[in-house]
């Protein structure tokens, strides 16, 4: 039965589970990218980030602490002087987990965990695309969102202006034709006065009557 059981045990004893997770922890810091099971990987980023975290405050008490999960003096000395300074404006999120298939042997499955600013060749291609600065939990979303909205708007009004030099330089130049000189222009005739049938009926019988 799973009574109570909140993480995942991997099998093991609580010693041993333990001294599993400084091992590969240790590993991880001293290479900054090591294989194993998604298992075991899960478990280990969950025991490994919050050492990061304490290690961004590089004092004697949290050297202590560090030391107590490591167990080794290399990877504490490597965490405090290499991998703090690289991660400090990261608020969190220090590992990647990527997925390469199954074991062999048991079918089980395989990844990779490394710690996310030490892959070179990701933050090479971030570099290029122009992202390259980490956001943050607290208003990174919406300055990005306001920036990209402004850059929005900024093309759009070009946008606009380029459309109307467009039309400008599409439309023809019309010029009125200036009058020929020494020809006086010819005088309009006289319209006919127009006159319905029955007026000039009206008109016929007057004069009849008259005669």
């Amino acid at each position: 039965m799973r009574h109570n059981k909140n993480y995942n045990h991997l099998g093991r004893t609580s010693s041993h589970r333990k001294a599993t997770l400084a091992n590969m922890a240790s590993s991880l810091v001293l290479h900054k990218r090591i294989q194993t099971t998604v298992a075991k990987a899960k478990a280990l980023k969950m025991y490994v980030e919050p050492l990061v975290t304490k290690s961004k405050e590089d004092t004697t008490h949290s050297r202590r602490v560090v030391f107590s999960y490591l167990k080794d003096k290399h990877a504490v000395t490597e965490l405090f002087r290499v991998i703090a300074p690289a991660v400090g404006d990261r608020p969190g999120g220090y590992t990647r987990i990527l997925k390469t298939g199954f074991r062999l042997g048991d079918a089980a499955d395989i990844c990779i965990i490394e710690l996310v600013d030490f892959n070179e060749t990701y933050r090479a291609g971030v570099t290029a695309s122009g992202s390259g600065k980490a956001r943050t939990r607290r208003g990174g979303r919406g300055a990005s969102a306001a920036a990209a909205g402004a850059d929005v708007a900024t093309g759009a009004e070009g946008d606009a202006a380029t459309d109307a030099s467009a039309a400008k330089a599409k439309k023809p130049a019309t010029k009125k034709a200036a009058p020929a000189a020494g020809k006086p222009k010819a005088a309009p005739a006289p319209r006919a006065a127009k006159t319905s049938g029955s007026k000039a009926s009206a008109g016929r019988s007057v004069a009849t009557k008259k005669g």
